[in-house]
């Protein structure tokens, strides 16, 4: 019975540590989030290509010498005639959005 119950809250302990999502929490506690990585996790790379290059939907690769971040942030939040709205919904991974995105110029 020991053995069982041992084995048993090792296997919770495992499961817990499993569960943290690895990503760095900022001081609101909100998690930080890789830019690319929500680029590809909101498959906006079906529409603008896996390397920003455009395919249905534009190039992406000079977006930030074209649009400022509240100007991106708009497009993202609000969408266009063509692209939805509302498709990163998390702030955190917005910002991270918006931040990795107005850098490409």
């Amino acid at each position: 019975m020991k053995k069982i119950l041992l084995s048993a809250s090792f296997g919770l302990v495992l499961l817990l540590c499993a569960c943290g999502s690895g990503e760095e929490t900022g001081s609101e506690g909100a998690s930080t989030a890789d830019g690319e990585a929500v680029y590809r996790a909101a498959s906006c790379f079906s529409c603008h290509g896996a390397d920003l290059e455009g395919a249905s939907g534009p190039d992406l690769t000079e977006v930030g010498a074209r649009l400022s971040e509240d100007e991106i942030r708009t497009t993202i939040e609000d969408g266009t005639d063509v692209m939805p709205g509302g498709l990163v919904e998390d702030p955190a991974e917005l910002d991270a959005l918006v931040e990795w995105l107005a850098g490409k110029e």
